[in-house]
């Protein structure tokens, strides 16, 4: 079986899957959050390199202020607990995303975690937070004009290449598939330049139940895609 080497995953449907059990949204979020060391230790099984997940995007402000307020303390709390878990795991952890707007402790908090991971050869996990593609490309054209205003990079030398060098996923392959969770079958402004040839899952099942057995099945569609690029197929 051919294993992707890098998934990346909306994780879509906690607040619905605690409206199902009588509870109140944020539990969701709370076993969400607990549900992303199971799927990354299932990934780092199945030898997948490379994670990336969805956990908070430019729109996600626009919910409601407690129920933002609430996952912004999940992810700063989970972050913190998150250096313990990459050490035991051996698993490299960065964080994509405007982190400029979150506080000033939860961007230490990320600074922390990126340091102390970055010498482990584990499974490479991606966390978006304050993410959305569509700013990350006006970021990345914004840096490009000015450093092509400094002289420090020539316009006609502009290609793909070079328009991915700006992005927050730089150091990062393409996503070789796309997973999202709840039933939901759009994007909403997820690495949009990035998952351009990429395969993409839906499932039905919440992230909250996301579990190995759901990602291998996500896995055994992908290879059950023939995929063809300009015509050839992939070996």
């Amino acid at each position: 079986m051919k294993i992707p080497k890098h998934v990346a995953i909306i994780l879509d449907g906690n607040g619905r899957w605690a409206k199902s059990k009588g509870m109140p949204r944020n539990y969701g979020h709370t076993i969400g959050a607990k549900n992303v060391e199971t799927v990354c230790q299932a990934a780092d099984e199945i030898g997948i390199k490379y994670l990336t997940l969805y956990a908070f995007s430019t729109e996600n402000w626009n919910r409601p202020d407690n129920e933002v307020q609430a996952l912004m303390k999940l992810l700063e709390s989970y972050l913190k607990t998150c250096i313990k878990t990459a050490d035991k795991n051996n698993m490299r952890v960065r964080v994509i995303g405007e982190i400029g707007r979150l506080s000033e402790v939860f961007q230490q908090r990320i600074k922390e975690l990126e340091k102390s991971s970055a010498a482990n050869t584990g499974l490479n996990l991606t966390i978006a937070i304050n993410y959305g593609s569509r700013d990350e490309m006006i970021r990345a054209m914004r840096h490009m004009i000015s450093d092509v205003k400094a002289g420090n990079l020539k316009e006609e030398a502009i290609d793909e290449k070079v328009f991915s060098s700006y992005l927050d996923t730089r150091d990062l392959p393409d996503p070789d598939l796309l997973i999202r969770t709840s039933g939901e079958q759009r994007l909403s402004n997820y690495l949009l330049w990035q998952l351009a040839y990429s395969e993409f899952y839906f499932t039905d099942v919440p992230w909250p139940d996301f579990h190995k057995k759901e990602l291998e099945l996500a896995v055994e569609a992908y290879n059950s895609r023939d995929r063809r690029f300009g015509g050839l197929k992939e070996e």
